[in-house]
């Protein structure tokens, strides 16, 4: 599979080393100007660039009919035109906050918890992210997740950072240096608490299901989560 790196930073390099190890080419490598680049030597390109920059990446590879695996956070809401254009051009899209495998099967138990949890309001729900001190957005894209999950869920209408009201989900989130990624959710009542935690131990967990996703991708047209490329690899 020849791949086009859209952003090249940490994650960038942590894709290209993981997909040389599976045997795939890394063609292309984009960092600026996407316009003038050759997307179309590329089977797929995978998107991890900034907030300002991921919605051009991703509609300009529609435009070219490359598909696109993205996982950058914090342009969303653009989401819906991406999707338009997506639809427009008969090309092949996966968004995902976060595409560790772990992460994703996290988020299964998250969503089956919450519908659990529904049923005995003197549980108090909270969320808390841990990221590194590089991280531009807050809360994470995969802390928003969880707490829209959460809310499809149960009775609460929102969330909010810190002081939260009562029928909102409290999100904290901190930034400390060295820590991949990690995520906490808590039911608190005054007899005892339930969590369920995911702990990222290093990017190659989110540059692989990136990885398998985009190979997943492949020759399909259409709008996809990783919820679809998880099922169908664990069948």
């Amino acid at each position: 599979m020849k791949i086009a790196l859209l952003g090249y930073g940490k994650m960038g390099k942590t894709i290209e080393r993981l997909a040389v190890d599976r045997g795939h080419e890394i063609v292309l490598k984009v960092t600026e100007d996407i316009e003038k680049a050759d997307l179309q030597q590329a089977d797929v390109a995978i998107d991890f660039s900034v907030p300002d920059a991921a919605f051009n990446n991703i509609t300009t590879c529609f435009k070219k009919q490359v598909p696109v695996v993205s996982g950058t956070t914090g342009w969303l809401k653009k989401y819906d035109e991406a999707i338009e254009s997506c639809k427009k051009n008969d090309a092949a899209f996966i968004y995902a906050s976060n595409f560790s495998l772990g992460v994703n099967l996290f988020f299964e138990l998250n969503r089956n918890l919450a519908k659990l949890m529904n049923k005995f309001p003197e549980y108090k729900v909270s969320l808390e992210e841990i990221h590194h001190t590089q991280k531009l957005d807050a809360p994470s894209g995969t802390a928003i997740t969880l707490a829209e999950q959460i809310i499809e869920n149960s009775s609460k209408t929102g969330w909010k950072l810190e002081k939260a009201e009562e029928n909102e989900i409290p999100v904290t989130a901190k930034r400390i240096e060295n820590v991949p990624g990690t995520h906490t959710i808590s039911y608190d009542s005054k007899v005892d608490t339930i969590k369920i935690e995911h702990i990222a131990h290093s990017r190659d967990g989110f540059a692989l299901g990136a990885i398998i996703a985009a190979e997943w991708l492949q020759n399909k047209k259409g709008v996809y989560s990783m919820k679809d490329v998880l099922f169908d690899v664990t069948e």
